[in-house]
């Protein structure tokens, strides 16, 4: 007995944090993350040609061994 006021308080705080969306600090957020916001914007990691062309000169050696006719790899 009792426990229906208390239930009833949890149930309305728990719908309250699941509905609410529009409580979140970002800025906040990130400073507590540690995260710099500048060095993530400056940089695309996309927009970098020469590291492709080093995974391609690396694994270059593995596409030649491999015949691709029917899959199978020539090299034993």
């Amino acid at each position: 007995m009792g426990r229906g006021r208390a239930k009833a308080k949890q149930v309305k705080v728990a719908r309250r944090l699941k509905y609410n969306s529009g409580g979140t600090d970002l800025d906040r957020l990130r400073g507590e993350l540690g995260v710099n916001q500048n060095s993530q914007d400056d940089h695309d990691p996309y927009d970098d040609d020469s590291s492709y062309e080093d995974l391609a000169d690396r694994y270059a050696d593995y596409a030649e061994d491999h015949d691709e006719s029917d899959g199978k790899s020539t090299a034993k």
